[in-house]
């Protein structure tokens, strides 16, 4: 949808009912009832349901105090935004890594 089909309006003018929206609500009843599918804005574009894939939320990281050596956070601020997110890559491929291979010795 392009921005110029978007109307600011406030909470207190809707309730109060100074602002009639301007969807045609007994033609879209009547079309439903008559099985017509709404047309498609081609600004939309589309959807593919059969590649869609359900991902579910993360859960929240843990807020910790941690203590580096100021050579490794050095290390990784250099490299720009987002240091703390590397920082929790590595740490977290060190311990699949480790995780993979307690598995490996118990079997």
């Amino acid at each position: 949808m392009r921005k110029e089909n978007f109307t600011k309006v406030s909470l207190a003018d809707i309730i109060s009912g100074k602002v009639k929206g301007k969807t045609d609500w007994e033609r879209l009843q009547r079309e439903v009832e008559a099985g017509i599918e709404p047309e498609l804005d081609p600004d939309e574009g589309s959807f593919d349901l059969d590649r869609a894939q359900l991902t579910m939320p993360l859960p929240p990281k843990k807020h910790i105090s941690l203590r580096l050596d100021p050579h490794i956070v050095d290390f990784f601020k250099v490299q720009g935004r987002g240091y703390q997110t590397r920082i929790n890559a590595v740490l977290d491929n060190y311990v699949k890594v480790h995780q993979d291979r307690s598995t490996r010795h118990e079997g």
